[in-house]
């Protein structure tokens, strides 16, 4: 499929953006539901104008638990009737770190995910075991190694000491135990609060001060960690929680039946031609968040595509009517 090159990457980035503006402007409101559904809103009205025939395989849910962005839902142009467009398999995040935004915390973003047809897991809305490191290290970690042994094997990868690295682990009771483990090994740990779809990100590109992501997060998240991670070269490893009844019978309904396999990123999106998009909500390490001013809004983005394979940072002035007295400032 040549859907998924330059000009509907760029399509693809209008809709992150325009999801990103939407959350940006309840910034620090403390209303987490006012922010989350400002960004969903966006971004499902802005997909519709997008020239695929897609289908969204990582979203807000099944359809009796979201109105819109659900698991199953056609979007895109060819869901108004146009046909021969592509096919296309979405997964999106519209606000990773709700919590972020509402609070006008670091590091909240609106994210997009796109594969040809059957390119990306469809996960169920369950916790995953994941470990996330760069390319250098992308062979040297396990996910049933000894939390010491990977941290060595991460410094080996990377010349440098134990001592030196810095792994990024969710502020959760349940990793009071890795937490332990990987002090304990000497190695730094940073604690985040929300968005581990962003710190796998950071663990993957070289010089952000990051060196892997521990712990149990999202799968849906981890699937938008493994598209990136195929742009970025890094690696996932990943393993779905699977622990009640309920859990196996959502699991089924994805087809997934094996629930102790370890999913890598090729495994989690496999497409041959996948494109990944985000932009800033909120300043973060890689992205400054959306800037407002008098006649528009500023904002920073990552577009990255595995073929041909390119990663581009894009700063976007959008301006809201023509005045001549427009002024940008950096």
């Amino acid at each position: 499929m040549s859907g998924l090159r330059v000009d509907l990457s760029l399509e693809l980035l209008r809709v992150v953006e325009h999801a990103a503006v939407a959350c940006a402007q309840t910034m620090g409101q403390g209303d987490t539901e006012a922010s989350d559904r400002a960004a969903v809103e966006a971004m499902r009205w802005t997909l519709d104008d997008v020239p695929i025939d897609g289908t969204i395989v990582i979203g807000e849910g099944e359809r009796d638990r979201a109105p819109m962005l659900y698991i199953g839902e056609q979007v895109g142009q060819a869901a108004k009737g146009h046909a021969g467009l592509p096919q296309v398999d979405i997964a999106v995040d519209p606000l990773e770190g709700t919590n972020l935004c509402a609070t006008g915390a670091a590091n909240a973003i609106a994210v997009l995910a796109a594969s040809t047809r059957g390119g990306l897991l469809h996960a169920p809305d369950l916790y995953m075991e994941k470990i996330v490191v760069g390319p250098r290290a992308k062979h040297a970690v396990g996910l049933d190694r000894p939390v010491r042994q990977n941290l060595r094997s991460i410094a080996r990868a990377l010349e440098r000491k134990i001592q030196d690295l810095v792994i990024m682990v969710l502020d959760r009771p349940r990793h009071e135990k890795l937490i332990g483990e990987i002090r304990t090994a000497g190695a730094r740990i940073r604690l985040i609060g929300d968005g581990d779809l962003s710190a796998g990100i950071a663990a993957a590109i070289e010089g952000s001060g990051v060196h892997a992501v521990m712990g149990i997060g999202g799968a849906p998240e981890g699937v938008l960690t493994a598209a990136a991670m195929r742009c970025l070269g890094g690696e996932i490893y990943g393993r779905l929680v699977v622990s009640t009844p309920e859990h196996e019978a959502r699991s089924h309904q994805m087809g997934i039946s094996d629930f102790k396999r370890i999913y890598s990123a090729a495994d989690l999106a496999s497409g041959d031609e996948i494109t990944f998009v985000a932009t800033g909500v909120t300043d973060g390490a890689l992205l400054k968040g959306v800037r407002f001013f008098g006649h528009g809004t500023r904002t920073s983005s990552l577009v990255m595509q595995n073929t041909p394979h390119q990663i581009r940072f894009i700063d976007t002035i959008h301006v809201r009517k023509t005045d001549d007295d427009l002024r940008i400032r950096f």
